[in-house]
């Protein structure tokens, strides 16, 4: 016996070793959720052999993923698992253990098996899995703790004892030497305590009847005190007693009436049998039916509604004084009017309603800087129909308390702290709605924080493409600039709405430097200390033309309005130009033809806010051939007229609508035109007008997406006076309507020509009608979306629905096709076309919805567009980018799609397809691409770095790196390239410095200067401008910049080409104090000899001297006209408010070779100035080494006297020199013969004083 129980005790002690080493390794496994096919948990109490139970497979890999929960198992198999399994093991349905498959799986012997879809690689989803456990047969544990028990103590605020319990289980009872006790206790007590004691009121009853009914009396409300002890007790009263029946007691009206009596409630007097006879027409005389009419004393109590006739009638009203009479009807502002006295008992009074507008700012917070401790006004102002008389101010999208800050239009802020930085708002409404301004920034400077930085900020400038600096081979120097932001400046007030004068970070020093460029060296002025300023205000120009859709015919002399006031007119080409206020948030301008051939058309103008001039190709949509209709029948015109197309809807004009100003009926023949702007055809969407925007009910600006916009034109046969019409029908086919969720949300809109805000006009009900298609053959029965509107105004209405599914866009335009990120450029128009779902319309799948414009800046462009996440191709668009009149060319997809050119990596290029405007047909232009609004998947990884944003993260798209996803446009304009000693940007005018070596001098206004070089040669050749100061006493000698650029071929001439070279113009300097005659310096590359001169320039040379000398033939050197030549002398000035518009304009006339044309292709044989022969160099002389086989006396002395005198001029070189090309220079030098030592030297002279 002994020794049995010997034995038992060795395997018992056996294998507790063993599984508990077991225990340390699953648990190590567990904790790293690692890839497993078998996981071996024990349990330090078992004993004896284990073995396996059957398979379980309860779940399958769809949904989420394979879930082989152990809780789950036990519930569907109650017997068949032990309470505590010692292992597992996991193999899928074709029996590969878990650890093959190559799938993320968990498992714990507490909760079982799991697989997740997600976690697995490469989008896979899990395998079908089934599990099985190892249980003990013999075994004996603990079962698990019972809740605890309750406290042994109820009183409160006391402490008792709490116990639990468990039991110690073997499955198969044993003796008790071979089955060791369960080792701990079977119960477990800790301490417990009760809640404090409590009293609290219940909540109060209702308040009991008033003791009396008026005259003042009392009632009362009770409570009781809930308790948990007799110890604590309730705070205050248990009954509440309140003043009631607080109205006088009915006594005799006080009201002397001089005529009549006083009415029942003594507020007015009344006349019996006197009657107030009215009549409510709108601004357009319509009649105005369904008004109500009330006393303006009591304005909620309706006395009488207007009838179909636009009249009412109310009795008692006394005819012998004045009495105020309110008036309203939705969809126009309430108006007050005053009846007129007299003594017949019948008084008339006759109310123009005018239509209701929503509010719109007018007035918007301004960006303000401040120091601590100071106080700043941020004002706000809207009009409307009604005014609006609400406005409220929010603080980083919270609302300020009125209370607190006291505001009405303008907020005041006084003791700044810097916590109150940020973005601030407001918002303003009327019954007729609510919008939000602007956000202005507030920047709060800390005390002790300097306003502005003085240390520069990185900036480098590109060097010339010859100029290579010794030691780094760099293409690139740090000039250093100031940053652009605004600071706080010493203001004379500072409670104005706009502040007087604006402060920016801007150069206080600058320092000279001189760039090695290896064979010359360059000066340069670099920014060396910023402080804070006065900013520069650059002047904000909009450009364009306004031309039909259909022909490009232009607007002559059309009228052009901001709001109500004419501001402008076209002129015979269709051009305008408009100069905008700084403070303009939004600019509406409406462009009206005098002639009325052409629609008046609002468009909403995007602009840029630095100076920098945009060019905007207007089109306008011509008007629709009148047609005769009976005004006395009911008449249909159809909307939309596409051959071998239905037409989108029907305008439903019911007998007797039509009538005149004076609200008369009108029932003669009426002149018609109906003008339907089509979304299905393509061209059309450049003139839609607006930016087809709503202003929802919380104040924010939405898009809109449209089915179509149509203008009418109803005028009296005879004398063409325009008429209205009312209780018109829309009918929208619902057939064209291919997104069917749209259907539901279709309203009718209106565009406001003042705001250039669309506003909602009625909502689309259903209604089914027999018709006939265009090409049916027969009679069908259609469903229609039908809307009623009035037609009380000349405006644009609009079929549209707002929607919801919206992205942005990421755009970037660069200077040329090799997309350098220092080589963005800025002020870019980039418009895209929202198309038509395609499965759209089955002849025309290119239906567009919408149309946005926006600018690039520094860090490109965002544009909102519509986008679908279940289906890529469910929206497309098509994008286009102008810069100045110019259109640039996107990024080619063909022959095929190269993801480093385009800018889009794989594979989400794939799935929005893009394609250049030439994919199909290279003859096409290159200017626009196509693509799919794939709505990007945020759980994959290759859709979170653009080039399309879902709409809430419009901020990662504008601060998006340039490495990431983006859309490409490019500048043809090749080989370019502009150097100024002070550094200046283009296209941001605020960073223009005053110094005397500033190529331009004056920031208000630009002169271009260019000059015409014709060029007879095989190939295109570099030529560069080297612009010196001339006479002024500040810059004699000194650079001012350069200019390259290469040739553009003449395609009607050949081996012609012609360069466009801008120089310096003469002119006062920044100091406006005297007048510096440039040097300039004109260099042809290569191998190039001047031939001619134009006689007028020479001319005009001589009689305006100094004159430079031009005693080598393959430059140029003159002092630049003070005088603005033209296109005779080879000479193209043109001075504006913008230097970008200033050289475009120029260079245009120089391609012309005219004075006012404008041409884009080289026309090298009109208006040059100078002419160049650079032939290709033949190789017709010996090498070095030939030459020293055939004759190496003569060679060796040959050399010996060209590196003494190499020698000699080196000791003469000055140490700042700027040369043209060097290596060309050399190679000519080189290429002259060996017996013309004299030549060599003088041009070996003339190359050292470049």
């Amino acid at each position: 016996m002994s020794e049995l129980n010997m034995v038992a005790l060795l395997l018992s002690f056996l294998a507790s070793v063993a599984l508990g080493q077991g225990a340390v390794r699953s648990r190590s496994q567990t904790e790293r959720s690692r890839r497993v096919a078998l996981n071996t948990f024990t349990d330090t109490q078992t004993t004896g052999v284990t073995e396996w139970t059957s398979w379980f497979n309860i779940d399958h890999p769809g949904g989420n993923g394979d879930y082989e929960r152990l809780e789950a198992i036990r519930f569907y198999y109650r017997e068949r698992v032990c309470a505590r399994p010692t292992a597992m093991e996991a193999r899928t349905t074709d029996w590969v253990p878990a650890a093959d498959t190559g799938e993320v799986v968990h498992s714990s012997l507490e909760k079982g098996f799991w697989c997740i879809n997600k976690e697995q690689p490469h989008g896979h989803i899990c395998s079908n899995y089934h599990v099985r456990f190892q249980c003990p047969p013999v075994q004996s544990y603990w079962t698990d703790w019972s809740e605890w028990g309750p406290c042994s103590t109820t009183i409160c605020n006391d402490v008792g004892i709490q116990v639990r319990q468990r039991k110690c289980v073997s499955t198969q009872p044993m003796p008790l030497l071979l089955v060791p006790a369960c080792q701990g206790h079977h119960s477990e007590r800790r301490e417990c305590s009760t809640p404090p004691c409590t009293a609290k009121w219940s909540p109060w009853g209702r308040w009991g009847t008033c003791s009396v009914t008026c005259g003042g009396g009392r009632r009362i409300r009770k409570r009781t005190c809930v308790r948990t002890s007799v110890t604590v007790q309730c705070t205050g009263r248990p009954v509440e007693i309140q003043k009631c029946g607080k109205s006088p007691c009915p006594s005799k009206c006080q009201r002397v009436c001089t005529e009549g009596r006083p009415s029942e409630d003594c507020s007015r007097c009344v006349c019996d049998g006197h009657s107030l006879h009215g009549e409510v027409y709108s601004v357009t005389g319509v009649p105005v039916a369904g008004a109500w009419v009330a006393l303006a004393s009591q304005p909620k109590v309706i006395r009488a509604r207007t009838d179909a006739k636009g009249q009412f009638k109310l009795l008692g009203v006394c005819s012998s004084t004045s009495t105020l009479i309110t008036i309203r009807k939705d969809k126009f502002a309430p108006v007050t009017v005053s009846t007129s006295s007299n003594t017949t008992g019948s008084s008339w009074i006759r109310a123009a309603l005018k239509s209701a507008e929503k509010p719109y700012i007018v007035k918007h917070p301004e960006d303000k800087v401040r120091y601590e401790g100071g106080r700043v006004l941020l004002c706000c102002k809207a009009t409307g129909s009604p005014t609006p008389d609400k406005y409220y101010w929010y603080h980083n999208g919270t609302l300020l308390d009125r209370k607190v800050y006291k505001y009405e239009e303008d907020l005041v802020l006084r003791d700044l702290k810097p916590e109150q930085s940020g973005q601030y708002y407001c918002k303003t409404s009327s019954s007729a709605g609510s919008i939000k301004s602007s956000p202005a920034t507030l920047t709060v400077i800390a005390k002790g924080t300097p306003a502005c930085n003085s240390s520069p900020e990185t900036h480098f400038i590109r060097l010339p493409m010859d100029c290579v600096q010794s030691g780094t081979d760099s293409k690139y120097y740090n000039a250093g600039r100031c940053p652009h932001n605004k600071c706080a400046g010493s203001l004379d007030f500072d409670m104005r709405c706009k502040d007087g004068a604006g402060f920016c970070c801007g150069v206080q020093n600058m320092e000279s430097r001189t760039i090695d460029c290896g064979s010359y060296s360059l000066p340069i002025r670099a920014v060396s200390q910023c402080s804070c300023q006065k900013c520069v205000q650059p002047t904000v120009l909009v450009r364009g033309r306004v031309v039909t859709a259909d022909n490009d015919e232009p607007l002559r002399f059309g009228h052009i309005y901001i709001g109500k006031e004419r501001v402008g007119t076209t002129g015979y080409q269709g051009g305008f130009t408009l100069q905008i206020t700084p403070d303009t948030k939004r600019l509406v301008v409406n462009f009206v033809d005098p002639t009325q051939k052409f629609l008046d058309t609002p468009k909403v103008f995007i602009f840029d806010k630095k100076g920098g001039s945009i060019y905007h190709d207007v089109k306008v949509m011509r008007k629709q051939t009148p047609i005769d209709i009976n005004a006395g029948e009911t008449n249909s015109i159809d909307l939309g007229e596409i051959k071998g197309e239905d037409p989108i809807g029907q305008l439903v004009i019911p007998a007797n609508s039509f009538h005149k100003d004076n609200g008369e009926v009108y029932e003669g023949t009426v002149k018609a035109s109906v003008t339907f702007i089509d979304p299905r055809n393509i061209t059309t969407a450049a003139a839609a007008p607006g930016d087809l925007n709503f202003v929802d009910d919380e104040g924010d600006m939405l898009p809109l997406r449209t089915y179509g916009m149509f203008s009418v034109d109803f005028r009296d046969e005879t004398n063409k006076e325009v008429l209205g019409a009312g209780a018109v029908q829309v009918l929208l086919d619902t057939q064209h309507v291919k997104m069917q969720e749209h259907i539901p949300k279709m309203k009718l809109w209106s565009l406001n020509p003042d705001t250039g805000v669309w506003e909602e006009e009625s909502d689309f009900s259903y209604t089914t009608t027999t018709a006939g298609g265009h090409g049916r053959s027969k009679r069908e029965e259609r469903t229609f979306l039908i809307g009623n509107m009035e037609i009380r105004e000349r405006r644009l209405f609009n079929l549209d629905v707002p929607e919801n599914r919206r992205c942005y866009v990421k755009i970037r335009a660069y200077m040329s096709d090799k997309f350098l990120p220092s080589e963005q450029l800025e002020g870019v128009v980039i418009s895209l076309i929202n198309l038509e779902p395609k499965p759209g319309y089955s002849s025309n799948p290119r239906a567009w919805g919408r149309f946005d414009s926006v600018i690039t800046g520094s860090n490109g462009a965002c544009l909102p567009a519509f986008c679908d996440s279940l289906r890529p191709d469910a929206y497309t668009a098509y994008v286009t980018a102008m810069m100045g009149g110019e259109e640039l060319e996107a990024a080619p997809s063909s022959p095929k799609m190269n993801p480093n050119i385009i800018g889009v990596s794989q594979p989400y290029l794939d799935k929005i397809d893009y394609q250049r405007s030439d994919h199909e047909d290279p003859a096409l232009k290159k200017t626009a691409f196509r693509i799919n609004l794939a709505k990007p998947n945020q759980n994959n990884l290759d859709e979170t770095n653009g080039p399309i944003y879902p709409y809430q993260n419009l901020i990662a798209c504008e601060n998006a790196p340039v490495d990431a996803n983006h859309f490409r446009f490019f500048r043809v304009e090749k080989d370019k390239y502009e150097y100024n000693v002070v550094p200046f940007e283009e296209n941001d005018l605020t960073t223009w410095t005053g110094d005397y070596l500033s190529w331009w001098p004056n920031p208000q206004e630009f002169r271009a200067c260019f000059i015409k070089v014709k060029i007879h040669g095989q190939k295109e050749v570099m030529v560069r401008s080297r612009n010196l100061g001339g006479t002024h006493r500040e810059t004699k000698g000194k650079l001012y910049g350069i200019r390259d650029i290469r040739s553009t071929r003449d395609m009607r001439e050949a081996n012609t080409s012609a360069a466009c070279v801008e120089f310096k113009c003469s002119g006062m300097l920044f100091d406006q104090a005297e007048v510096d005659r440039s040097i300039i310096s004109v260099l042809p590359q290569g191998n190039c000899r001047r031939i001619n001169t134009n006689n007028l320039l020479q001319e005009y040379l001589i009689k305006h001297p100094p004159v430079a000398q031009n005693n080598e033939s393959h430059a140029f050197t003159m002092l630049a006209p003070v005088d603005p030549l033209g296109h005779n002398y080879g000479i193209y000035t043109v001075t504006d408010q913008n230097p970008r518009v200033a050289k475009e304009i120029a260079i245009g006339r120089c391609f012309d070779g005219t004075s006012d044309g404008f041409s884009r292709e080289m026309k090298s044989d009109s208006g040059v100035a100078l002419t160049f022969s650079c032939p290709e160099r033949k190789i017709n002389r010996e090498s070095l080494f030939q030459r020293l086989q055939t004759n190496p006396g003569q060679t060796l002395s040959q050399m010996a006297r060209d590196m003494r005198e190499l020698e000699g001029l080196q000791v003469q070189r000055s140490s700042t020199q700027v040369v043209a090309y060097p290596s060309e220079q050399q190679g000519r030098t080189q290429s002259r013969r060996v017996s013309s030592t004299s030549r060599r030297r003088v041009s070996m002279r003339t190359q050292q004083r470049q």
